[in-house]
């Protein structure tokens, strides 16, 4: 008996280090716990782990005193966008959710739900104060980051397609594997006059490797072999254009949101209980 309550106070003395309260904000904690997975997971320092989590619970605060909410279908209606951009069914963009990021139907819609509930406090916070950006402004902005838009001309691919999924990752992870269902079709890609979405999947893959096992929109699943890219060029300010102007746009909404919430962390009623021990 002494045993079992020594090993319960031994516990429970371990979980309230875990969990254990490190900062107040207004009503909302933010634990030890909280800080360190944070830390590990961003690979951030204690620092700047303390600022998120502190602007996070302050949108949380906002949120609700403002009374914002999402129903669920302007959940369904985003997940439907997505689908419609990738050229997948709802079922396939679960599918693709789950293989790339690992996310099951219900954190998807969670994680859709809390992107929602931000967009709209951005919205009511920086709406008001923001101005188009100007022609200068757009001008400036390109030739300032122009190296970012430098984008291959090309991408020449060979595009793999199996009705098993586990057949697929197989020759994705050992190329020498060989499955009959496994079909392969080569294609050159112009960069002008392919989906977006797919570009910068074949930018992120490098030459020689295949990109992530994915959904096909015909069925079945495809993963694309990277065999070579075109010239680097970047494309001309006119067709860019909206890209730039929604890139300054987000600049100024970021620095109206920045501003307000370092107010609110300022006036806000936060109490440092104590912090992890580095």
């Amino acid at each position: 008996m002494k045993l079992l309550l020594l090993f319960l106070l031994t516990f429970t003395l371990y979980a309230n280090t875990i969990d254990g309260i490190a900062i107040m904000v207004k009503d909302q904690a933010i634990t030890l716990y909280d800080i360190t997975k944070l830390m590990k997971e961003a690979n951030i320092d204690q620092e700047k782990a303390i600022q998120i989590l502190e602007r996070k619970k302050l949108e949380e605060i906002e949120i609700k005193e403002r009374h914002i909410s999402v129903t669920k279908q302007e959940i369904f209606t985003d997940i439907q966008r997505m689908a419609e951009q990738n050229k997948l069914s709802i079922i396939e963009l679960y599918s693709a959710i789950q293989s790339s990021q690992g996310l099951s139907e219900k954190q998807l819609k969670e994680k859709l739900k809390e992107k929602l509930l931000n967009q709209k406090l951005y919205n009511a916070i920086a709406f008001s104060h923001l101005e188009q950006p100007t022609d200068n402004e757009i001008s400036e902005y390109y030739e300032l980051h122009k190296k970012e838009f430098v984008k291959p001309s090309s991408y020449s691919v060979l595009i793999y397609h199996c009705p098993d999924k586990t057949h697929l990752q197989e020759k994705v992870d050992n190329p020498m594997f060989y499955a009959q269902d496994v079909k392969s079709e080569e294609r050159t890609f112009q960069a002008d006059k392919m989906n977006p979405r797919l570009a910068e999947l074949l930018d992120k893959t490098a030459i020689n490797a295949f990109s992530p096992v994915l959904p096909a929109p015909q069925g079945g699943f495809m993963s694309f072999y990277v065999k070579g890219k075109g010239a680097a060029e970047a494309p001309e300010l006119e067709k860019i254009r909206p890209q730039i102007s929604n890139a300054i746009m987000g600049q100024k909404r970021d620095s109206i949101l920045k501003d307000y919430f370092d107010r609110q962390r300022l006036n806000a009623d936060i109490k440092v209980i104590r912090l992890p021990k580095n």
